[in-house]
């Protein structure tokens, strides 16, 4: 008498989580100070930032967005 054995593999599969419907959505509260980028560069591309001794430059790329470099 012979046993044989088979070897099962056991794969979890992923959690889907469903979103929670818009009606039980909590809105983001933004308790940073925000300024619109045209208030700082008044029509320049580059504006400096003194901070703690050091000059950083905040620039508008030719994409619209924002780089900070020291």
């Amino acid at each position: 008498m012979s046993i044989t054995a088979t070897r099962m593999e056991f794969r979890p599969q992923p959690r889907q989580f469903a979103a929670a419907p818009a009606e039980h959505r909590q809105p983001v509260l933004r308790s940073v100070r925000t300024l619109a980028s045209d208030s700082l560069f008044h029509g320049a591309t580059e504006i400096g930032i003194e901070h703690r001794g050091s000059l950083y430059r905040l620039k508008i790329t030719r994409q619209g967005k924002l780089i900070l470099n020291k």
